[in-house]
């Protein structure tokens, strides 16, 4: 049967393009078929994966927002004139009337900063309470303690906790719709002393992030807290009067990312792990559907163009197709080796597989020199993107640097104001510095005690450090910036919630002919699973360097190779070491 229809073509030419001519039909047909089947749920994954992002940027912006409040409630927590006025048995007036006057100074100087803060307050437990610029007072029709908010800062001990939305009526004359952020502060060895401390940040601030989103024109977002409580919603008022009801208990109990409820609502959620709320999305499917039909309309005329273009192609290679294609194939074999030298067609009809030929050719050389090209290119590429990685400092970190010297120089602490801004200077000028990709061990390690000497002032009594490296490798050459991003993953991931005073010990050997440097915390330490993953790539924390992890250990190894580079041991509750294996080079030896 196959014979007999190609017999009824006198051409090659002729039964090529009505091959592909019932190819192409063929396929349109399908391709039809299964648009008007997939469409509608192409438009739906689309329109999901669109909203998920959207949330998702909600859900880190508000991470982030909350993330700034829970360090300003970390450094008033960790501050000494606090800690003295919560636990110092015995004050006499005049030094208690001191405390006062420094706290409530910096109470003034961060809700004059900060317009989002509604009410910032310290109520410690055997004295007076100390409110936003010293003139408010407590309601005296109020139980503080019996508060929800009060009592969860007390059970969850040192850490910071979040509330729902919700009026507060703790200060007398104030009734502010507010976000309460409250954190304990106390001692083991003085369980009655102590006190609470808690921030109430504007619904405004919120809302505002929620509202700058659209979602189509009947679109909304709303959050939830961890319990299923409702911390924003634009209509939240009509849903807490019963005049409107929210799937609250569906998204709770849900483990899948997105639902279409049978009402034709698309909700899609995203979880934060930093304050356990979730931010969902509400879409309508009317409005997403009306993308259906000009998405058909695209299909046609890409059915149509693909038509026209596989008839012309059937069209111009259809004459004497078949003579040279072995010729052809072998040279096709030597560009998959790569073997460019060698796969030079000669040209001896000029037809249209003459000009497929010379075309090859062409293509060839062109394809060995972008290789070359790309090479180079690469190699390029590469470096800049080490310098770009060395040049990087986190502005959080500077601010709150500037910020603790701002407090000090307030303070008359000018010794330590003059030394925290000795070591910022040198800091930043190494970091900022691209003259040398390969420094000392002596260097690094000067750099990263600068760094730990910022941070140790920070913490004051929350921060130790030791620095022992053997006098044989202070002048061998290390790629730069890897100590310091690991003495950071130990403050931020292991010291900083530890309770009580932490130490980061960097020590640096020489072992089988290879320098090893290590940095060790008695922070809280890592599951296994966690330790697994250390190095996979997450999405960036805004409060740490953006230098990570995988960063610093694709360095290393594309300086020295896949033998070298760091390794981690972990335990919870004993700390964390990171030990990093670099060869020996001595300084003046060829790279």
């Amino acid at each position: 049967m196959k014979k007999n229809l190609m017999m009824r073509f006198r051409s090659i030419r002729t039964s090529i393009i009505f091959s592909f001519a019932f190819l192409i039909v063929f396929a349109l047909l399908i391709f039809f078929v299964l648009s008007l089947r997939f469409t509608r749920e192409a438009v739906l994954e689309n329109s999901t994966e669109y909203t998920s992002q959207l949330i998702g940027q909600v859900n880190d912006d508000i991470d982030s927002y909350i993330g700034y409040m829970e360090n300003i409630s970390f450094l008033v927590a960790s501050n000494s004139d606090v800690r003295d006025y919560l636990f110092e048995e015995t004050l006499s007036e005049e030094r208690k009337a001191e405390l006062r006057e420094r706290i409530i100074e910096v109470f003034k100087t961060l809700t004059d900063t900060r317009d989002d803060i509604a009410n910032i307050a310290l109520l410690p437990k055997k004295r007076e309470c100390l409110i936003n610029k010293g003139n408010s007072e407590l309601n005296p029709f109020i139980s503080v303690p019996d508060l929800s908010w009060y009592q969860e800062a007390v059970d969850a001990g040192g850490r910071a906790v979040i509330s729902s939305s919700h009026v507060q009526n703790v200060i007398q004359g104030s009734y502010d719709w507010v976000v309460t952020l409250s954190r304990n502060i106390s001692r083991r060895e003085e369980p009655e002393a102590g006190g609470v401390f808690f921030v109430d940040l504007n619904y405004s601030a919120i809302s505002d992030l929620c509202e700058r989103l659209s979602l189509g024109s009947r679109g909304y977002i709303y959050i939830l807290d961890e319990n299923g409580g409702i911390v924003y919603h634009p209509q939240q008022q009509l849903i807490y009067s019963g005049m409107k009801q929210e799937l609250i208990t569906e998204v709770m109990n849900t483990e899948a990312s997105s639902f279409l409820t049978e009402d034709g609502r698309l909700y899609t959620i995203s979880r934060s792990e930093e304050t356990g709320w979730i931010v969902v999305g509400v879409s309508m499917e009317s409005e997403l559907m009306r993308r259906v039909d000009a998405a058909l309309k695209i299909y046609l005329l890409i059915a149509v163009g693909l038509f026209m273009a596989a008839l012309l192609l059937a069209y111009l290679l259809s004459d004497e197709i078949t003579k040279p294609i072995k010729a052809l194939e072998h040279s096709m074999k030597e560009v998959e080796k790569g073997n460019f030298a060698h796969a030079a067609l000669a040209v001896r009809d000029n037809n249209e597989i003459g000009n497929l030929s010379r075309s090859f050719n062409i293509m060839t050389e062109e394809i060995k020199n972008l290789i070359d090209q790309r090479d180079k290119e690469q190699q390029i590429k590469r470096r800049s993107e080490l310098r770009a990685l060395q040049s990087q400092i986190n502005p959080h970190f500077l601010y709150n640097t500037l910020d603790s010297i701002i407090w000090m120089a307030e303070w008359g602490k000018n010794q330590e104001v003059v030394r925290m801004t000795s070591s910022l200077a040198k800091l930043l000028r190494r970091s900022i510095s691209n003259e040398q990709e390969v420094v000392t061990v002596a260097e690094e390690v000067e750099y990263t005690e600068s760094y730990l000497t910022i941070q140790k002032m920070r913490y004051k009594d929350k921060l130790e450090y030791e620095i022992a490296i053997e006098k044989e490798i202070l002048q061998a050459k290390v790629v730069k910036l890897i100590l310091q991003p690991l003495v950071e993953n130990s403050i931020y991931h292991g010291i900083k919630y530890k309770e009580g005073k932490g130490t980061v010990r960097i020590a640096g050997y020489l072992a089988g002919g290879c320098t090893c440097l290590e940095v060790q915390d008695d922070g809280i330490g890592m599951e296994e699973e966690t330790l697994e993953k250390i190095f996979e790539k997450h999405v960036r924390d805004t409060r740490s360097n953006g230098v990570g992890l995988k960063n610093v250990n694709e360095r290393i190894q594309l300086y020295y190779g896949a033998e070298y580079g760091i390794t981690f041991e972990s335990a919870p509750g004993k700390g964390t070491t990171a030990k990093i294996r670099l060869p020996y080079q001595k300084e003046g030896a060829e790279e």
